[in-house]
This record gives C-alpha cells, sequence and structure tokens, in this order.
C-alpha cells in the first residue's frame, strides 16, 4: 500500500467514520479509513506505523513487493514468510523418479479401494429437445450439445427438479443454452427466475430466445468465488429455492460453486465490496438492481436451520487438470484417507490421462454458423479445445503403456470427484455420480447430481 501523508485525507476523512479499533490512518485513494487493527495502544497498524510521533523505527518497501512496507530492522524476518516470496513448486511428473511415480500410483490405488468405479448410466433425453434433436439443419457438434442438454434436463425432472416456484441457477453460463432449454420445458410453469452467472463478457445471442415474457432473466458478471447469493436481489426479493445448474463447469469453478450454494448461500457475508457488473437481457421485465456482491467470510456458527433452500445441484464435470488446492472442496476427503495437496497436484495433473490420448484423434464435426460461433467464442464444451495442456512431459509417453495412463487418469477423477460427493453428503445431501451421455458424445460425461435429504 502506498504511504500517503495522512493531513491529505482530512478532508475526505469527514465523509467517512473510522471504526473503532481500526487504524486511525486514513486512505485518500479508497476515501475511508484503514481497515487493519492496530497493536494494543497504538492508533496505526504496522503499515501505517510510520504516523505514530513515538516511533523511530524506519519501515521500507518490500522488496519483493513495494505495494506494502515493512520494518527496515525486520526485513530479513520478513522476506522469509511475505507472501510475495517465490513459492516452491512441485516438479513435472516426468521429472519424479520411477520410485516416486510408482509411490503415488500405489496411494491412488489404495485410496480408491472401495469406492464405486463404475458409475451408473443415467442417459436419458426430455421432450423439450425433441424438436431440436430432430432437425436435421444441425451438424454433428449442434446435435452433441443437444444429447447433453437433453440428458442434463431428463436427469433434472427424474429428481423433481424442474418445476414452478425455482430459481435456476447457471454458473459458467456462457451463452445460457442450459437455461434457455429450461426455460423451455418449464414454458407452463409459474413463478420461475433465472440466474446466469459467467465471469467473461458474453455475447447474450440466445437470451433474445427466451418464449415466455413472464419468466424472468437476469445475468451476472462476476466470478463465482467473489459471488455471495445472499446479496442477489433477485433471490432476496421472492426468496425461492434455488437449483444450481452447469454444463461443462471447469475443474476449480464446480468446488466454487458447490461452496457458493451449500456455504455461502446459509451463511451471512462480510469482506469488501465487490461489484460485478449486472446485465440484464431483451425478455427481463424486472428493474436491475445494482447492490454489491461481497466475499464470503463464512460464519461457522450459522446452523442449517437458518440456511435458505437450495432445493437440488445439478453440474456435468468438466477438466479435472483445472483444479486447485486452494478452492478444492473435498479437502477434509484427502486428509482423512491420508493424502495432501502434494499428491492432489499430482492427481489433478495425471486425471489428463484418462482422455488425452482420445482428444488428439478427435476431428472437428461440422457445426452451423451458430454452434461454430458457439464454440470459439465462448469454449463452452472443453472435450476438444485443452489438449495442449495433457501433452508433453506430463504423459510419460514410453514410461507408462496407454491403458494404463487412461486407468490411472480415470481413478484420479473419480478420487477427486468423490471428494466432491463427501462433501455435499457431509452437509446434508444426497449426492450421486453417473454417466449422463455416450463418451462419443462427449469425454466429459459425468454429471454430479444433490439433492436434500
Amino acid at each position: 500500500m502506498e504511504a500517503e501523508p495522512a493531513a491529505a485525507g482530512a478532508a475526505g476523512a469527514e465523509m467517512a467514520a473510522q471504526e473503532p479499533g481500526r487504524c486511525a490512518y486514513f486512505v485518500e485513494r479508497k476515501k475511508r479509513f484503514c481497515k487493519m487493527v492496530p497493536a494494543p495502544g497504538r492508533r496505526f497498524c504496522g503499515e501505517h506505523g510510520q504516523q505514530e510521533k513515538e516511533s523511530d523505527r524506519k519501515r521500507i518497501p518490500c522488496p519483493l513487493d513495494p505495494k506494502h512496507t515493512v520494518y527496515e530492522d525486520q526485513l530479513q524476518k520478513h522476506l522469509k514468510k511475505c507472501n510475495s516470496r517465490e513459492k516452491p513448486k512441485p516438479v513435472p511428473i516426468s521429472c519424479l523418479s520411477k520410485e516416486e511415480l510408482e509411490d503415488l500410483i500405489t496411494k491412488l490405488k489404495n485410496a480408491s479401494n472401495g469406492l464405486e468405479l463404475q458409475l451408473k448410466e443415467q442417459i436419458m433425453s426430455h421432450q423439450a429437445l425433441q424438436e431440436a434433436l430432430n432437425d436435421p439443419k444441425n451438424g454433428e457438434s449442434a446435435f452433441k450439445h443437444l444429447k447433453q442438454q437433453a440428458s442434463i434436463l431428463g436427469n433434472m425432472e427424474k429428481l423433481h427438479l424442474l418445476g414452478p416456484g425455482r430459481c435456476f441457477v447457471e454458473f459458467g453460463a456462457g451463452r445460457g443454452k442450459l437455461s434457455h432449454w429450461v426455460d423451455i420445458a418449464l414454458q407452463n410453469a409459474e413463478n420461475v427466475q433465472f440466474l446466469l452467472v459467467e465471469r467473461a463478457t458474453t455475447r447474450f445471442k440466445v437470451d433474445g430466445k427466451h418464449k415466455r415474457r413472464d419468466s424472468i432473466f437476469e445475468r451476472l458478471q462476476v466470478d463465482i468465488q467473489h459471488l455471495c447469493l445472499n446479496k442477489v436481489p433477485i433471490l432476496e426479493e421472492k426468496k425461492l429455492p434455488l437449483v444450481g445448474i452447469g454444463k461443462h463447469l471447469c475443474g476449480a469453478a464446480t468446488d466454487l460453486a458447490l461452496r457458493c450454494l451449500v456455504e455461502s448461500y446459509t451463511t451471512c457475508c462480510d469482506g469488501e465490496n465487490e461489484e460485478p457488473v449486472l446485465k440484464r437481457s431483451k425478455s427481463d421485465m424486472t428493474e436491475v438492481a445494482s447492490n454489491s456482491f461481497i466475499d464470503s467470510e463464512r460464519n461457522k456458527d450459522d446452523t442449517l436451520e437458518n440456511s435458505k433452500p437450495v432445493a437440488g445441484i445439478v453440474i456435468a464435470l468438466c477438466c479435472h487438470h483445472r483444479c486447485d488446492w486452494t478452492h478444492y472442496v473435498g479437502r477434509e476427503f484427502f486428509k482423512s484417507i491420508g493424502l495432501g495437496p502434494v499428491e492432489f497436484h499430482y492427481y489433478q495433473r495425471m486425471s489428463s490421462w484418462a482422455t488425452c490420448g482420445m482428444r488428439e484423434s478427435i476431428t472437428k464435426a461440422s457445426m452451423n454458423d451458430e454452434e461454430s460461433e458457439d464454440q470459439t467464442g465462448n469454449k463452452e464444451e472443453h472435450d476438444q479445445t485443452d489438449s495442449r495442456t495433457e501433452s508433453g512431459s506430463d504423459t510419460l509417453q514410453g514410461l507408462l503403456p496407454a491403458e494404463e495412463r487412461k486407468e490411472i487418469g480415470c481413478l484420479c477423477k473419480l478420487l477427486i470427484d468423490h471428494g466432491r460427493i463427501e462433501y455435499l453428503q457431509q452437509r446434508g445431501y444426497k449426492a450421486a455420480l453417473q454417466y449422463y451421455t455416450e463418451s462419443a458424445v462427449s469425454l466429459e460425461n459425468v454429471l454430479l447430481t444433490a439433492v436434500p435429504r
């Protein structure tokens, strides 16, 4: 944080009150007082300690990150624990010795003992998509997307999640096609809302196709990790039960979405305001409010009795190699079986072995203009996009046979997903994994579902 004269903020300080027990330094750039807590008997925090007249200790910019300062006589101690220091990184899989690799694989197989290795097939369809599925104008790629969307809706209907009086929150919504088909399926239902969450700037071509004038569609341009559903006006207004949905929600985004639904929607939010861009589709008949959305400092004292209802979760999983230990919801499960962040790092990398050989053999299917634009502009389908992340050193070509690599990759994906199931079960949900489409339609063909017990 840049040092600024306290006097410079004197005029602005009149506009913002200093919070009790907080630093007395006024941050002119932010038009508020510093929120750090000073040491007992001090008026200023360590960052602004130079403001203390009685202090003769000199603070200097940190050489690792000049945005913050440190006492000069404590520099060496600070450098050892500074958050800006270069962290040690696990070595690439290709640099592991044969013994180290074998140890990782042994741990993986031991951890997988007792897990359901062959998932149940739950390949379904829904009448809302029958006309589109039979349209001869669709190319192969468009047809594959439609089959996946139809099966997701079929699974939602089987779980009694398609009905009136619901708010459907689509995470990683992209152009909102999944919500679009849910809207078509519920065209005769009343009191239905849609909240489409997407961090990227997106063209809303599908939003203009909503059939029902009374359906409420609202978009939020925000990263899921910064979204607190408790503060979304559309959800606060009617307090409808939520159904969290997603089609090919990449890696860590799945964990962020699960935590957003299961934790941040059942606890109070606290922290710095983050104001995502609120966008309204053409058919939205409601006023768009721009209240703030804040990072959740989760209140562990809140109970399920005080929670707002989440009626169900249906997410098509994707890109386990993009998972991250920091956001992973199954950390307690990993720790319970003697695994930690190091093993997780290697397993999430090795998870790509399940499909990397098959990805390279997939050729681009013919597609109409709309579907082609959807693929290149939004990358909804990840089966054909990230092959470069699995190629190269991490594939250990020549060291392990292709079939063994594929088997290990599948076990890694299963173990990571099981951690998510354990997380949901411990929080009162009946959760399951199933194949929702054929591997010929999508290599990422596992659907996670959860409903309250």
